[in-house]
């Protein structure tokens, strides 16, 4: 910037972004000074390099802004899991079904496994049209990110939110001022702890251990 430029002759670019051309380093220098602003290496790569004329201040702070709002837009993406048995009761099913459906409105994903226990592991089918059934009565809020596969004794299949459920998520969480906030983390635990405990997943996120009885 400014003096630190060795180049002997730079492509300049004037402040409103106007194409002024190939000049010698002392006349980018001059006109920078002229308008009180800095001459900025912005391709410094380039044969000759390129610099703008800017004030460098104010384009730090507008930049420092920008990252502080993406920042506070962003979300952190969680997976949490939903354990049920595959001949769960129907009252069961529809309390973690409420928790699924919190988990996506949240633009959260879900782990769902089905847990087969003895003679059950030969009936997949059974936890097959489980996770069939879940996902047609949550289709409005997510969709199958990954299919139903069998991993041993388990059955799993993950829910992703849709784009315009995640961006819900994401503007409510934007109009809270913060990247989940205390209170959306603890509604969410209330809500898993009618059920049972809640665990945390290690990297991907906090997984809720719901297993049927």
């Amino acid at each position: 910037m400014n003096e630190q430029i060795r180049a002997r002759e730079v492509r300049l670019v004037g402040p409103e972004g106007e194409q002024v051309g190939i000049v010698p380093l002392e006349r980018a220098l001059q006109l920078a000074a002229d308008v009180d602003l800095d001459l900025v290496e912005v391709a410094p790569m380039a044969r000759p390099p390129v610099c703008k004329l800017m004030d460098f201040g104010k384009f730090k702070y507008e930049s420092a802004l920008k990252a502080r709002e993406a920042r506070r837009n962003q979300q952190q993406t969680v997976i949490k899991e939903m354990k049920l048995r595959p001949k769960i009761d129907p009252h069961d099913y529809e309390t973690k079904k409420g928790h699924v459906v919190r988990f996506l409105k949240a633009g959260d994903k879900v782990k769902v496994t089905i847990m087969f226990r003895g003679r059950e592991q030969s009936r997949p089918e059974l936890g097959y049209r489980l996770l069939r059934r879940l996902e047609s009565e949550i289709s409005d809020l997510g969709y199958v990110e990954a299919a139903p596969k069998q991993d041993g004794r388990n059955m799993i299949m993950v829910l992703a939110p849709h784009r315009a459920t995640k961006a819900a998520a994401v503007a409510a969480t934007a109009s809270r001022g913060g990247p989940r906030d205390r209170a959306t983390d603890e509604s969410a635990a209330e809500a898993v702890g009618e059920a049972s405990e809640v665990g945390v997943a290690g990297d991907t996120g906090v997984t809720a251990d719901t297993s049927g009885q």
